[in-house]
């Protein structure tokens, strides 16, 4: 029997939004928005940018299985922005708020972002949204509003990659800026984070309060 991932991922490859849909609402039945975006969506995306690696599946499909989930996710989060998240004072971050910025680079699925922001803001943080950039863009980005820590949200491998670009050109222009990547690819491999020179990974949105606490602490 198909586990629901697996028939998320079915419904997605469809293009069929109204089975998606479903899907996800009964999972919301059982636990927190959150918890549904992790079991989930999460899996099933990842599954897809595999098979588009491998020539299994089509751009399209990998574009609207994007757009389908960043849709129906924006409703569940629509109630997971009342949700208490721990504060940043909770959180243990320092008193003066670092400024923040979040991007997706180089890649099309921009739901990873989203749901990192959102739980930013639900915890008080001010963060700048740079949408999707490629690296000339956003290192542009950050010089320009002064930021302190960037996070970067990827998905395929060779836009992992390029965050080894990013952070040298980031060096050269803004030193003091921290870099916290997360996706598919520093989950598949532990060590790529530090090979691609970021300050830190997170590998689910319910992590970055805490990372962020950490590097305030260190740079406090």
């Amino acid at each position: 029997m198909s586990s629901p991932s697996e028939e998320l991922l079915q419904a997605l490859l469809a293009l069929n939004r109204v089975q998606a849909g479903e899907l996800l609402m009964a999972a919301r039945s059982q636990g927190s928005p959150l918890d549904v975006i992790e079991t989930l969506v999460r899996p099933a995306l990842e599954e897809i940018g595999r098979l588009w690696e491998e020539g299994d599946c089509a751009l399209s499909q990998i574009y609207m299985s994007g757009r389908i989930c960043e849709e129906l996710v924006e409703e569940l989060l629509g109630e997971a922005r009342d949700i208490d998240f721990a504060t940043p004072g909770e959180a243990g971050a320092a008193t003066r708020a670092p400024r923040l910025a979040i991007a997706v680079l180089e890649d099309y699925h921009l739901l990873g972002k989203q749901i990192v922001r959102t739980v930013l803001r639900a915890a008080g943080h001010a963060v700048k949204d740079y949408g999707r950039q490629d690296v000339d863009g956003l290192v542009e980005c950050v010089r320009e509003d002064g930021i302190e820590i960037l996070l970067v949200s990827t998905l395929m491998l060779p836009a992992a990659l390029r965050v080894r670009v990013l952070v040298d050109r980031l060096r050269e222009v803004s030193p003091h800026t921290r870099v916290v990547v997360g996706g598919a690819p520093y989950r598949f491999d532990e060590e790529l984070w530090r090979e691609v020179g970021a300050d830190a990974v997170g590998s689910s949105a319910g992590e970055v309060l805490d990372i962020l606490a950490r590097l305030t602490g260190e740079s406090a």
